[in-house]
């Protein structure tokens, strides 16, 4: 039971309160701080997050979030095309770019596999990262997904996918195909995205071939 003099304000705050991560005190701070804002700058807020849910479009190579259908990373001409780092969402795209240590493409899951919360294989991105490096001339997977048990069991998965296709017929070839993933550097138990940039960038840079 709230004390808050208006239901319109009970209103927004537990919209607010919603967020995640955000609580009910964060949540009616937030609020009165809109409410002492002018109406121009409240109506540029709403208006910003209205154009992010109805514009925001998910890239079509690489699923990330993007402004066109294609985003810019897959079409920078300065990016190494033949390497590409799976991840499990964007925060961690985001989260490593900032480190500034990795020059190739992505591939976002969307999740990673979790039979205890109903995700299986076929809910996430996995069967286009397959086609990706059939079609493409792609040289190196990179798995950098979260160090839990749920990260392993896909990188587990998508491991014997990609132990199906080959890239030559020898192994040491510019053409075969390498699997690794990032050093250990990043604790057992972590998520990526809250990882300091130091310590995730050594991870990319010392990454090592995936083994079972």
């Amino acid at each position: 039971m709230n004390n808050y003099p208006s239901i319109l304000l009970s209103d927004a705050v537990e919209q607010m309160a919603s967020l995640p991560g955000v609580g009910r005190k964060t949540a009616l701070r937030l609020v009165l701080h809109l409410l002492r804002q002018s109406d121009k700058d409240v109506d540029a807020f709403t208006g910003a997050l209205s154009r992010l849910k109805q514009e925001v479009k998910y890239c079509k190579v690489c699923h990330t979030i993007s402004d066109q259908d294609i985003c810019s990373i897959c079409q920078s001409h300065s990016r190494d095309k033949h390497i590409v780092c799976v991840v499990e969402n964007v925060q961690d795209v985001m989260s490593i770019e900032n480190t500034g240590q990795y020059n190739g493409l992505y591939h976002v899951l969307g999740g990673i596999i979790s039979p205890m919360d109903g995700v299986g294989p076929s809910d996430i991105e996995i069967d286009s990262l397959i086609k990706r490096v059939e079609q493409d001339e792609i040289h190196e997977v990179i798995l950098a997904l979260p160090t839990t048990m749920e990260g392993d069991t896909t990188n587990f998965y998508i491991y014997r996918r990609l132990q199906n296709i080959t890239k030559g017929d020898n192994p040491s070839s510019p053409n075969s195909l390498k699997i690794s993933q990032i050093a250990r550097g990043v604790a057992i138990g972590n998520e990526i995205e809250y990882t300091d940039e130091i310590t995730l960038g050594r991870s990319i840079v010392n990454r090592i071939e995936f083994k079972l």
